[in-house]
């Protein structure tokens, strides 16, 4: 994977660049679609790159490792041939799924034992065989096997779990290094800076992390619980000492507010559930505010959807129709919605390259900011 910065913006540390994998180009900053088990849920393939314009989306080792299996991806050739999907992807390491099974999971050096949410059968994720599991599943971007601790967190919990995904790290390194990709095109695996809400800690792991010299680096362990505030004083933290010429993934988030005040402190990579999740639920996000079109407001509102959107969809469907179909529970509704807050983050992360390149993203953002949390 290649990395160039394209632009700075003067008032922030908002940058705008590009990644070259071997399933294509991503424009940075971007928002990745998660497709936890193969599929962003209600969306096609080819909506997802005609209508919404994903460049990348993002699957999970541990559902993937779980349902299809390892088998079937492997025959297939891996995820991209077994979904149809031949742009760029990242899978996750498993970590996350660590973090969220505490009934269901032991962590120890070795690794991390879990009996599966499917059927409760007993499995073992090590480093080692978190990177074999990535290579058959075949993802552009791989992460590295840690542990995301929750929130609130002790201080010496935080501290010792931080020192074991360093040790991690090495032995995913290692087996990664010492292995080949199984399709005939490279693989890039990225470490992950940890640490909780500590300033110590996370100046400490991303010093770690840097000594590593991947090729990108990525920050977790964020957006479980903690206030927003919180969260951008630890990426403030760490983009400080991450290396300045390769991008900077922040997993799990988030709102847009959220996304916009992380590209101004330098990030260049998002991933979160939270459109297609809050869609499927009857919430929009809007480039005027967030709607909850179950609210009885929109009962007899036949204006579009969002009128300012390019999205053909947006114009066909009024929102007291998608309010119907939210409320009845039709699957048509879970689709429009999902296809509608996709697009809006898509074209927000675009907007925000666009202003960055034109030098004027701070400003932009600043009045972003102010009315994408409006409840409308």
């Amino acid at each position: 994977m290649n990395f160039t910065l394209q632009a700075q913006d003067k008032l922030s540390q908002a940058r705008a660049g590009v990644m070259e994998t071997a399933h294509g180009k991503i424009e940075t900053p971007i928002f990745m679609p998660v497709g936890t088990a193969g599929t962003v849920k209600a969306v096609h393939q080819h909506e997802l790159v005609n209508d919404i314009q994903a460049q990348i989306i993002l699957g999970n080792t541990y559902h993937l490792y779980l349902r299809p299996g390892l088998d079937v991806l492997h025959k297939a050739g891996g995820l991209h041939k077994f979904n149809g999907w031949d742009r760029p992807i990242l899978t996750d390491s498993g970590g996350y799924q660590v973090y969220s099974l505490t009934e269901v999971r032991k962590i120890k050096e070795e690794g991390v034992t879990f009996r599966s949410h499917v059927d409760g059968s007993k499995h073992l994720f090590t480093p080692e065989n978190v990177m074999d599991t990535q290579r058959i599943i075949g993802a552009d971007i791989i992460m590295a096997f840690d542990e995301c601790t929750p929130y609130p967190c002790d201080y010496n919990y935080a501290r010792r779990s931080l020192d074991m995904t360093h040790r991690w790290l090495k032995r995913c390194c290692d087996r990664f290094d010492s292995t080949d990709p199984l399709y005939g095109y490279d693989q890039t695996l990225l470490p992950i800076v940890q640490g909780s809400v500590y300033k110590d800690l996370r100046e400490k792991s991303a010093e770690v992390i840097a000594s590593f010299e991947r090729e990108g680096n990525a920050i977790g362990g964020l957006s479980v619980g903690e206030p927003a505030e919180e969260m951008y004083a630890m990426t403030e933290v760490v983009t400080k000492i991450l290396p300045y010429e390769k991008p900077r993934y922040l997993m799990g988030v988030g709102t847009p507010i959220n996304i916009l005040e992380n590209i101004a402190l330098g990030i260049d990579m998002f991933d979160c559930v939270m459109p297609t999740r809050n869609a499927r639920n009857g919430m929009l996000f809007t480039r005027n505010g967030i709607i909850n079109i179950k609210n009885e407001k929109w009962k007899d509102d036949f204006s579009a959807i969002e009128a300012e959107s390019d999205l053909m969809m947006d114009q066909v469907y009024s929102k007291a129709y998608l309010r119907h179909l939210i409320r009845s529970q039709e699957i048509l509704g879970a689709q429009i919605a999902s296809l509608h807050n996709l697009h809006f983050y898509l074209w927000l992360v675009k907007q925000a390259r666009e202003k960055i390149i034109e030098g004027t993203f701070y400003d932009w953002k600043e009045k972003m900011v102010k009315v994408l949390g409006v409840r409308l």
